[in-house]
């Protein structure tokens, strides 16, 4: 059996090799000839899975290590008998501590009470959950947009996504990427869109680049009409829109869901599914390295500090998101380099914290973020 990955998938390494022929290759570099004879494709979103790639090999099975699928030509998998499977809800504890650190970034930045404030979620699935738990945690009203939900489960938990512009403070962006049909997020958010807002709303994307029309948002930020933007998704990825990172709060490089348990959670999931496919050991596979932080202890004297100001010492000790945002500003050209030798970063539930001061609401606060209150 031959399997051919990609190299930058976290953990994958000696997790297979007593099973298959393992060949490991850049995503990008993954070509029709090199899996002539492959029985499966083990990837991330940098690899495309289409007909051109797939049409005559031996590829019986897709694994993709990301949530994310639309680099999958699914169509085309279903009718040529080629099983496929990515890797939902992975890393949603970690865009969900990406959003955490967003937040409480603005608010410390901009004098931005969060208490009270609304917060429109676009796309309610396994990210968007977790984000609307730390908004309600946070003291934050949601609002919920996500109509494949709405037409499943009825009206009472969703709004329209008219209501969202004109109702939310910020609006933070969940949705995959769907190219057509009645729930197409291809440049969902849009020049129209856009104008629709409310002045000085904040916008929010961490789910895919082309959810966003670039050139409408650059344009609407530097009109000042927006409170601002907070990008980790970019249009031609790679090749980012500079003039657009400079008019954004926070730019990022498609790093929100990559965190070390997100990888660990996503790598994982397709190592069992391809196991369970062709019916092979171990069962409930999960890697047995994943190392830890250097400081899993948080100390914070809490006496003289709101409970924001704790909040906040917790959440950027555990995951900083200025460091993101200044690599990628000092060298946007690196935006490969910056995903593919991405640092440690663990998620709250690796930390404890020793407090002394503090009220016992922000004990439970912290605690139902998932640290571990000593």
């Amino acid at each position: 059996m031959k399997i051919v990955a990609d190299d930058k998938i976290p953990f994958l390494k000696g997790a297979l090799e007593s099973l298959a022929e393992m060949v490991y290759v850049p995503g990008n570099q993954i070509s029709r000839e090199l899996i002539m004879d492959a029985d499966a494709l083990l990837i991330r979103t940098r690899t495309k899975c289409t007909e051109d790639l797939l049409n005559g090999t031996g590829v019986r099975f897709i694994g993709t290590a990301t949530i994310g699928f639309d680099h999958i030509d699914t169509s085309y998998c279903d009718s040529n008998n080629i099983a496929w499977t990515n890797a939902p809800g992975c890393n949603s504890s970690s865009v969900q501590q990406y959003i955490t650190a967003a937040l409480l970034k603005l608010a410390q930045d901009h004098k931005y009470n969060l208490n009270g404030k609304t917060i429109g979620i676009v796309g309610a699935g396994n990210v968007g959950a977790k984000v609307e738990k730390i908004a309600r945690i946070l003291g934050m009203n949601v609002l919920l947009n996500d109509p494949p939900r709405q037409r499943r489960e009825g009206d009472k938990n969703f709004v329209s996504l008219g209501t969202i512009l004109t109702d939310s403070d910020i609006i933070t962006v969940h949705v995959p990427l769907t190219l057509s049909g009645e729930d197409k997020t291809y440049h969902l958010f849009n020049d129209e869109i856009f104008k629709k807002m409310k002045k000085g709303t904040w916008f929010f994307n961490s789910s895919r680049g082309e959810v966003t029309d670039s050139g409408a948002l650059k344009k609407i930020l530097i009109k000042g009409r927006l409170g601002g933007a907070v990008i980790d998704v970019w249009e031609n990825e790679p090749d980012i829109d500079l003039d657009l990172m400079a008019n954004t709060f926070i730019a990022t490089p498609h790093i929100a869901g990559y965190s070390t348990d997100g990888k660990a959670n996503g790598t994982a999931m397709v190592v069992n599914s391809l196991c369970r496919f062709f019916n092979l050991p171990p069962e409930n596979w999960y890697p047995g390295n994943v190392p830890l932080p250097l400081n899993t202890a948080i100390t914070i004297k809490g006496k003289g500090k709101s409970d924001y100001d704790i909040i906040r010492e917790a959440v950027f000790h555990s995951y900083n998101i200025a460091d993101d945002d200044i690599k990628l500003r000092f060298s946007p050209a690196d935006f490969e380099k910056l995903r593919g030798g991405y640092p440690l970063r663990r998620e709250f539930t690796s930390y404890s914290i020793d407090m002394t001061g503090g009220t016992e609401k922000v004990r439970e606060i912290l605690n139902n973020m998932g640290f571990k209150i000593l």
